[in-house]
């Protein structure tokens, strides 16, 4: 059985076009034009790609953006004030703190200072406690992709044995509660294994969905995947 390539580009460029039609009808109903504000903390090259590339988006979509650029040795009361001042404005709908952030700053109690109703990554604890409940509110954004990556491509979650190789809490675990959720879109029996996973391969295998976010190359090879299933 041959596999089958998922043109991300394309459903990602559908999705875009989609939340541009919302934006306008917002917009045009009386509301004010959402705004993203991202916090770049220092200059590493893979964030700021990563901040510009959501710039970009947001602007094609009919969003603005903002990026705030403190320095790499800002204080953490220094950076709380920056987030506290974000939370405050009215004119600022969603903050993005880049992750991850220099060593003198604790990454959690970043995290947790921002609205969660402005918590666009969905990291903060109330957002993922409302995953956990069954409430999703604002999830963070790869495991929403990957939801939406199966559902474009007439893969529907729902009755089917997920495994997801991965347990952080920007990708793994919010993927598995999503896709475990009693909605449209899931109802998956799904299984959250990790590179501590005791026989990795034998897990795998049994899966109908196969979703590797390990953040490491070559966690699953070939071999590990169900012939004629898996995806």
């Amino acid at each position: 059985m041959t596999a089958d390539r998922i043109d991300g580009a394309a459903i990602a460029a559908a999705i875009r076009g989609e939340v541009a039609d919302r934006v306008r009808a917002h917009v045009a109903a009386g509301g004010t034009t959402p705004q993203l504000t991202a916090v770049l903390v220092g200059d590493d090259p893979a964030s700021a790609t990563y901040v510009r590339n959501k710039a970009r988006a947001c602007e094609e979509v009919g969003l603005e953006a903002q990026t705030l650029t403190p320095p790499a040795d800002i204080s953490q009361d220094e950076l709380l004030e920056i987030v506290r001042g974000l939370n405050a404005d009215p004119a600022v709908s969603g903050i993005l703190v880049q992750l991850p952030l220099p060593p003198q700053l604790d990454e959690r109690v970043i995290t947790e200072a921002v609205d969660p109703a402005k918590d666009v990554d969905g990291l903060h604890p109330v957002n993922l406690g409302r995953l956990v409940q069954g409430e999703p509110h604002l999830v963070p954004a790869t495991p929403a992709g990957v939801q939406q990556l199966l559902l474009r491509t007439g893969v529907d979650p729902a009755g089917k044995r997920v495994v997801v190789v991965g347990r952080s809490t920007l990708v793994g675990k919010p993927l598995a509660l999503l896709l475990g959720q009693k909605a449209e879109g899931a109802n998956a029996t799904v299984t959250l294994a990790h590179t501590g996973t005791s026989d990795l391969a034998a897990v795998t295998r049994e899966a109908e969905i196969l979703v590797v976010a390990a953040g490491w190359p070559n966690t699953v090879t070939a071999e590990m995947v169900r012939p004629g299933g898996g995806g």
